[in-house]
């Protein structure tokens, strides 16, 4: 199997993402899962689960405000109450949906007064189309939802639900379209990656580094920077997972994570670089984190389980964490789809007594994470593959199989510096040498 990365438009000359094929498809899969379930219905307020059933999207701004929601009834199509003129908007531009794009608006996180009767008025919608259809007594699954509108369902005499486990249940097993703007998606990235290697540097600053991302993903098409993480120098050891304004130095190791959006779809992709130079001990801990990793990319194939996976990594206690809680997320896995975690999840945390089989046409991210002997350096390493017939395929091509050194190469009277040397360069020369330097 080889994953084909295209031009980022469609064209009339060659078929690449089929967008009536992904909409038709991910609908297909939600509704059968849930005729199979107990639910009557499935409601959802996540924009993700929103997109993934509905093809409707409004912007970033919208995701964490559970403003829109939508319907699935058992044998139907869906509704969508959305954000004011945007339901009109859909009514115009998204035939799928024509007339079931309707709008209306829950609480606002809180925002609308109680008084003012929105998750009444949310309720009594969703109870309008659970009895014309004879589903008002099955259960309402529900996968993110505000109090006060769980309370006005269940006021209405709804039996509320998880539904969310149904969503994640669908979004596991990825289209072809899908695998091919998550490899898109994972495109992009390269393509930052590539400008931010040329373009660090002493004096650098982390948040520098997180606007020179952002702006090669946004002029190429992104539709969301979710978020980049810029950790360097003395803040590598432990992750602190958030950038600040440091300033990169020579000798600095320097590790990034970069996610965004590319028509939804998802990437999570570290790298770690030395700027400059990089110590015996950094580069120590870079041979370490791509072992591990590469030894569990290695084991990818379906039949194989998570925990099959993790039981290869270390154990918290091996690099410096008391147990597996308080070490979550260096060594792990993830789906990566409409969110960046998504089924299945790789930890010594859960997947060890909780394990979950891998299985063809899965896409998710491995993630390693090793701290340097020095006590304050680290390498941080992931890539993103595709569960393929018989093993996997890494999606995510930026170099990393050894630790790179970006930065201007630099000069010394006998030749160039080398780019293996410790931080401090007055250790550079031995002890006993400078004594015989100063006796002649």
């Amino acid at each position: 199997m080889t994953i084909k990365t295209y031009g980022l438009m469609s064209v009339d000359w060659e078929e690449r993402t089929n967008f009536e094929r992904l909409r038709t498809q991910r609908l297909e899969r939600i509704k059968a899962l849930l005729q199979k379930s107990e639910m009557g219905a499935l409601l959802c307020f996540d924009m993700n689960n929103i997109r993934y059933i509905t093809a409707t999207h409004i912007g970033t701004w919208a995701m964490d405000k559970l403003a829109r929601f939508s319907l699935l009834p058992q044998n139907d199509e869906p509704i969508m109450w959305d954000f004011g003129s945007a339901a009109r908007h859909h009514q115009l531009y998204s035939p799928w949906l024509g007339e079931r794009s309707r709008a209306g608006i829950s609480t606002q996180r809180g925002a609308m007064a109680p008084e003012s009767g929105r998750a009444e008025d949310v309720a009594r919608k969703i109870r309008i189309e659970l009895e014309e259809r004879g589903l008002l007594h099955e259960p309402l699954g529900v996968d993110v939802i505000e109090l006060p509108v769980l309370f006005a369902l269940q006021a209405e005499g709804i039996k509320v639900v998880d539904g969310q486990q149904l969503m994640q249940q669908a979004r596991l097993i990825k289209t072809q379209d899908e695998i091919t703007l998550l490899s898109s998606a994972c495109m992009m990235v390269d393509a930052a990656y590539d400008e931010l290697y040329r373009a660090m540097k002493p004096g650098m600053r982390e948040n520098e580094c997180v606007g020179l991302v952002s702006k090669v993903l946004y002029d190429l098409g992104s539709e969301h920077v979710e978020g980049v993480n810029a950790i360097s120098g003395e803040r590598c050891s432990p992750h602190p997972h958030v950038y600040t304004d440091r300033a990169l130095r020579p000798g600095d190791p320097a590790y990034f994570d970069i996610l965004h959006s590319y028509n939804g779809y998802r990437t999570c992709y570290y790298r770690t670089f030395a700027i400059g130079s990089a110590s015996q001990a950094q580069v120590d801990a870079y041979k370490k984190c791509r072992a591990i990793l590469d030894q569990a990319i290695h084991a990818i194939k379906p039949g194989v389980t998570t925990a099959d996976i993790v039981k290869l990594w270390p154990k918290a206690q091996e690099f410096g964490f008391p147990n597996e809680e308080a070490a979550f997320a260096l060594q792990y896995g993830h789906g990566v789809g409409l969110s960046i975690w998504e089924k299945p999840i790789f930890s010594r945390l859960v997947s060890l007594d909780h394990p979950e089989e891998i299985k063809e046409g899965m896409v998710f991210a491995l993630e390693t994470f090793w701290p340097a002997r020095d006590g304050w350096s680290a390498a941080r390493i992931e890539e993103q593959l595709v569960v393929t017939k018989d093993g996997c395929e890494v999606i995510t091509r930026f170099p990393a199989e050894e630790l790179m050194v970006a930065g201007v190469r630099y000069y010394t009277a006998t030749g160039p510096l080398a780019t293996t040397r410790e931080t401090q360069s007055h250790l550079n020369t031995p002890v006993a040498d400078a004594g015989a330097i100063t006796a002649r």
